[in-house]
């Protein structure tokens, strides 16, 4: 496409900028802390974590304040930062199945061992506007803190369950789990993606997809655009510790230094069943989903998506180039917003065409109007007198 440079220069985008700052900022009382975004509205920052493929609820924060409350702008920004970052280690594997648990539910088994827990959520709740919030104080927010610590007991450090894909597995009733190979996982932030991909790329892109797109294309599936209506068999949201090889160890021992932990989402949806070709046992089939923070809705639609990509069809849910082409909240963000860039030289050879048309269309007019002239003779009408 052919781009000019936007009129007026630099010094007409340096003005466009402080006004941005000074709508952002005019008719404000106070200054909005960055700390109190990463806590306050921490499923938006864990969001943004997600979309812009960076655990860092610090600088998600940051980015949400600078793009005042855009999520795909700031999940840009948070993207863009992050390849500017070196990489100093790979992590040791992780496994959900050790997370530290806050919230696990299931809806297709009503009793399971360790039994539900709602954690942190609003899916019980009516959707009412709570207007006592304008009105919240520091001091209603560290009393509501104290009071609840000083009646409830809950140790967290001791929520950790089985998870039921295992024990469904052990009744020979789920597919078993894919091998752990040696090869490295296809790394998306290093490597052009290319069709067919790997699972592992193809997990890595819906992990970082757009929310809304996720989950606009895993309700087509549902709706009947597809094959993949699932049942959830665990939802669970919690942290899951990090490791690195150590550094004057072997790698083949398997162990390493704690870094941390991240939180997470995981959701494994129960779907159809498939006879094993192996043993000819009948078998569920799994839906994965696993994304940074807490985001339910987006690990849901992951895990219908990574089915329905599997399964073989003609709905857009089961297109892989169309799906994991069209969710990259960046790329197809960034391919709408370029129209705002000037298209002044495209445009004009637009207009040169149709005022061309137009041009030809009203001379072929005039001539099919015209009386004929070929014969070179004029009729003259007599009057009769």
């Amino acid at each position: 496409m052919a781009y000019v440079a936007v009129t007026g220069g630099q010094e007409a985008i340096q003005q466009a900028e402080k006004l941005v700052k000074y709508y952002r900022t005019k008719d404000s009382s106070a200054v909005l802390d960055v700390s109190l975004i990463e806590k306050q509205l921490r499923l938006l920052v864990d969001r943004i974590m997600g979309e812009g493929g960076m655990y860092a609820p610090e600088y998600a924060a940051l980015a949400l304040k600078q793009a005042e409350g855009d999520p795909s702008e700031a999940a840009f920004l948070v993207r863009a930062y992050r390849s500017t970052l070196p990489r100093n280690h790979y992590s040791l594997m992780s496994d959900p199945a050790n997370m530290r648990v806050i919230r696990r539910i299931s809806s297709s088994f009503r009793d399971m061992p360790g039994g539900q827990v709602l954690g942190p959520t609003c899916d019980y709740t009516h959707r009412m506007l709570n207007f006592s919030l304008r009105n919240e104080s520091t001091e209603d927010l560290q009393s509501f803190v104290k009071q609840y610590l000083s009646d409830e007991v809950w140790d967290e450090s001791s929520m950790s369950f089985t998870k039921i894909a295992d024990l469904l597995r052990d009744q020979n009733l789920m597919a078993a789990a894919d091998p752990v190979y040696e090869e490295e996982p296809y790394d998306m932030t290093r490597q052009k993606l290319t069709f067919p991909c790997s699972r592992s790329a193809r997990l890595q892109c819906l992990s970082r997809g757009e929310t809304g797109a996720m989950t606009s294309l895993a309700y087509s599936s549902m709706r009947g655009y597809g094959v993949v209506h699932p049942t959830i068999g665990e939802l669970r949201v919690g942290y899951t510790p990090v490791y690195i090889p150590h550094p004057f160890g072997n790698d083949e021992d398997g162990e390493g230094i704690y870094i941390g932990e991240v939180m997470m989402t995981e959701v494994e949806s129960i779907n159809s069943f498939t006879q094993d070709k192996e043993s000819g046992k009948v078998q569920f089939l799994l839906g994965y989903g696993l994304v940074f923070g807490q985001n339910e809705l987006k690990a849901i639609a992951m895990s219908i998506l990574e089915r329905s990509l599997e399964t073989e069809g003609t709905a857009p849910a089961q297109d892989e180039e169309f799906v994991l082409t069209h969710i990259d909240s960046v790329e197809s963000g960034g391919f709408v917003s370029h129209l705002k860039l000037p298209h002044y030289i495209t445009f004009q050879t637009f207009l040169d065409q149709i005022r061309k048309t137009q041009t030809r269309k009203a001379k072929e007019t005039t001539e099919e109007a015209l009386p004929d002239a070929g014969n070179g003779q004029t009729e003259v009408q007599y009057s009769g007198v």
